[in-house]
């Protein structure tokens, strides 16, 4: 007895880890997602303003140096050999204005006008800051590339009157800098020769970089601070009641027994957690007055009969059951009934408002019947509540679902369910199927019949399954049937199935009527159909009708005098 608690203690602490593990891990993970595209906007914005204003000042300082330079006498600086008067009076004045300005280089060049393939230095300064050295007067080098021989083609021939070359990616010869270039121009408009200013990129990569820094470590902070929040939030909300309720439930199979605290002196949530706490107080209450009586019987029948009895209660009670269900909501009508195989079942239904515009409607079928399937039911009808009132789309509630429901499916159960979520306001009605009976839709003048749609996979059968939305607009007058396979698979004395066609032919008969007499009417085709046969199979039903805003209560009224 002690090893299999120890198994179960274990099983209950992996569980927790395992939820907490993969509830931290997505939102690292969404975090890091995150933090990659505002990294890389932020670089992209960052390095073009900074780009930009490298640029600004770059031409800034080049076109000041142009109103310094004469073009008229370029040809003349270009025969001096560099050595005349006037030719260094320009020079100290280009070297000077490159100091002052901070940028790394100021020069004047010739290209050759055959190819541009090569250039001529006519004047050439460095700033003392740097480690660069200036070029002499008539030094000739190649030109660079393909890139700055059409620059050169585009100044000369007057086709453009700025260029700027940036050289930061690939294999580079120096540091990455930027190049602005404007022509020197003489009197009749004839470009003479080519100003360049070179300015280092050093400091846009170190903010560059100091951004990054800021964001990785923004990053790690978030990280950090929102798992452990995450951790604590899961911890107090969802796991520490829950196991509560599991320790509880042990407890009591093993000393049979209520405890003297009460589940819900401790749980105070107004949710499904609180409601099965709830439960399984006035379940034990209730198993305990049961079991005083049937200490008193002999009959082995009786006993197992009066648990059933009291399983079926507890399932029922979980289960919308009170009709109308929203007798202040005019836009739209609901009726649904469930009747189990055997005194509990493996089927069930809900529906609830998820805020003021939105309705969730649920139908699912459990694999199994009896106990098992009862138990596996009310788990899944909570994982799949809380899912939904978290604002989600119905295949992110089924893929959560899935998720919650594997991670502790021991006896490998599975369900199939078919949710959807109205719109009230509009009619539209987005739904998700994972598995389940496709449903039955009736628009205005209209007919029902099958609504053909793609199918996911059941909840608890594999993990890490995808489901996707799909959406019906629902005209004013429209009505949604709802259904478990026990419908289609009620079966005669003669083993034949009362099948999907003679149900549509059932929901034809009482297309008009309100919601409740459409499910009596299916209900009364089936019986009799099956006539003396022991039902099968669970049967389970729910018919939406949607009125619109602009529809009166009249219908409702007339069909609760009815």
């Amino acid at each position: 007895m002690k090893n299999k608690h120890n198994k179960s203690e274990n099983h209950q602490n992996s569980v927790k880890v395992s939820i907490i593990f993969k509830s931290v891990l997505g939102i690292i993970v969404l975090l890091a997602v995150f933090a990659a595209v505002v990294s890389v906007i932020g670089f992209n914005g960052l390095t073009d303003a900074l780009l930009s204003q490298y640029a600004e000042g770059a031409f800034r300082t080049a076109n000041t140096a142009a109103v310094e330079m004469d073009g008229d006498k370029i040809d003349d600086f270009a025969q001096s050999g560099g050595n005349t008067k006037e030719y260094l009076t320009t020079w100290k004045g280009l070297d000077k204005l490159c100091n002052a300005s901070g940028v790394t280089f100021i020069y004047v060049i010739r290209p050759d006008l055959t190819d541009y393939a090569h250039i001529t230095f006519l004047f050439s300064t460095a700033n003392e800051n740097c480690h660069y050295t200036r070029y002499d007067f008539g030094y000739v080098r190649e030109t660079t590339n393909d890139e700055y021989r059409e620059k050169y083609r585009n100044l000369y021939e007057g086709k453009t009157t700025q260029e700027l070359v940036i050289r930061d990616k690939g294999y580079i010869e120096t540091d990455p800098h930027i190049t602005s270039m404007v022509p020197l121009k003489d009197s009749d408009g004839n470009t003479t020769a080519i100003l360049c200013v070179q300015r280092q990129m050093e400091n846009l990569v170190n903010e560059r970089n100091s951004y990054m820094n800021k964001v990785f470590l923004a990053t790690i902070i978030l990280m950090v601070t929102v798992s452990f929040v995450q951790i604590i939030y899961l911890y107090r909300v969802f796991l520490r009641p829950v196991k509560r309720i599991t320790d509880e439930a042990s407890r009591f199979s093993q000393e049979s027994h209520p405890s003297e605290n009460k589940l819900t002196d401790s749980i105070k949530s107004r949710d499904e957690i609180g409601a099965l706490a709830s439960s399984i107080d006035r379940m034990e209450v209730r198993i305990m007055q049961y079991l005083d009586d049937l200490t008193k019987a002999t009959a082995e029948k009786e006993r197992i009969n009066t648990e059933l009895s009291l399983a079926s209660r507890i399932q029922s009670n979980m289960l919308p059951n009170t009709f109308p269900a929203f007798p202040e909501r005019s836009e739209f009508d609901i009726f649904a009934a469930m009747d189990p195989a055997k005194e509990v079942g493996g089927d069930f239904y809900d529906f609830f408002p998820v805020d003021d515009d939105h309705l969730c409607v649920v139908i699912a079928d459990v694999s199994g019947k009896g106990v098992p399937a009862a138990l596996f039911m009310m788990s899944a009808k909570i994982i799949l509540a809380n899912y939904a009132k978290m604002g989600k789309t119905p295949a992110e509630i089924l893929s959560d679902a899935n998720t919650a429901i594997c991670a502790c499916n021991q006896e490998e159960m599975f369900v199939t369910v078919w949710l959807g979520i109205l719109e009230i306001s509009t009619g539209r009605l987005t739904a998700a199927n994972a598995g389940h009976e496709s449903p039955v839709l009736k628009q205005p003048d209209g007919r029902f019949a099958l609504l053909p749609e793609k199918h996911g996979f059941v909840l608890g059968g594999m993990d890490g399954m995808v489901y996707r939305d799909y959406s019906i607009e629902l005209q004013r007058g429209a009505k949604l049937f709802l259904y478990t396979d026990g419908v289609p698979e009620a079966t005669n004395g003669s083993e034949e199935l009362f099948g999907l066609e003679r149900m549509v032919e059932a929901l034809n008969k009482a297309a008009d009527a309100p919601v409740q007499e459409i499910l009596r009417t299916v209900r009364r085709e089936v019986d009799g159909f099956v006539e003396e046969a022991e039902q099968f199979d669970d049967l389970t039903m729910l018919c939406l009708e949607y009125r619109g805003k602009k529809e009166k209560a009249d219908n409702r009224q007339e069909m609760e005098r009815t």
